[in-house]
C-alpha cells in the first residue's frame, strides 16, 4: 500500500501507525535484549525507508511476506494490546476489567457520552492515569474591593489605596499637573 498525501506529516503518521500494527512484537518476544534491538532497527529502517520513498517496491515485499509468516502471532499481540488498553480504561474509572460479554451486557445500562465515557467527565489518558473531573478549590480574595459578601472600606482607606496604588505605577498627581500645564504653555510661544 503506498501512501500518497500533500502533507508529509501526515503521510509518515499514516505509515508508521501502519507499521506498527503489523510489526507489534514486544521485548518479552524475543530472547535477548539484543534481538530486539535488532528488530526495532529493522523496523524503523523499513518505516524510514517508506517514508522517504527508498526501494518501496521491496519493503511492500517484505512486509506482506512478513504478514503472512507471523499472522497468528500479529493478531495475539493486537489482542493483548486491546486487553491491556481496557484494562487501563477500567481502572481509570475505578472498576475492575470485565470480560467482553460483561461490557456488552452493561454497556445499555450506564448513561454514557460520546466515545463511551461518562457525561461530566474526562476520557482517561492511555497511560491508565485518570484526569482530574472538577475544580480545584479556589483561594478567597482578601479585603473588600467593592465585591458582593464583603465589607466596604471606608473613606480613608480608599483614598490611602488611590495614592498608593498610583504612586506604585509611577503616577502621581503632580506629574499629571506639570504636563498638564507644559502643554497649555507650549503652545502659546510657538511661533
Amino acid at each position: 500500500m503506498v501512501v500518497s498525501s500533500t502533507n508529509p506529516h501526515n503521510k509518515e503518521i499514516a505509515i508508521r501507525r501502519r507499521i506498527a500494527s503489523i510489526f507489534n512484537k514486544r521485548e518479552d518476544d524475543f530472547s535477548s535484549l539484543r534481538e530486539y534491538n535488532d528488530y526495532l532497527e529493522e523496523v524503523e529502517d523499513m518505516t524510514f525507508n517508506l517514508i522517504e520513498g527508498i526501494d518501496v517496491a521491496a519493503i511492500e515485499v517484505k512486509i506482506a511476506e512478513y504478514q503472512e509468516e507471523n499472522a497468528e502471532q500479529i493478531m495475539i499481540n493486537r489482542a493483548r494490546k486491546a486487553e491491556e488498553l481496557a484494562a487501563a480504561l477500567a481502572a481509570s474509572k475505578g472498576k475492575p476489567a470485565q470480560a467482553d460479554n460483561d461490557v456488552a451486557a452493561n454497556q445499555n445500562s450506564h448513561a454514557e457520552g460520546v466515545g463511551g465515557v461518562q457525561q461530566g467527565h474526562y476520557a482517561p489518558t492511555f497511560a491508565g492515569q485518570p484526569r482530574p473531573t472538577g475544580m480545584a478549590p479556589q483561594p478567597l480574595p482578601l479585603g473588600g474591593g467593592g465585591m458582593p459578601g464583603y465589607a466596604a472600606d471606608d473613606e480613608e482607606t480608599m483614598r490611602l489605596r488611590a495614592e498608593r496604588g498610583a504612586g506604585a505605577g509611577g503616577w502621581t498627581t503632580q506629574i499629571s499637573k506639570k504636563r498638564a500645564l507644559e502643554e497649555a504653555f507650549g503652545t502659546i510661544w510657538v511661533c
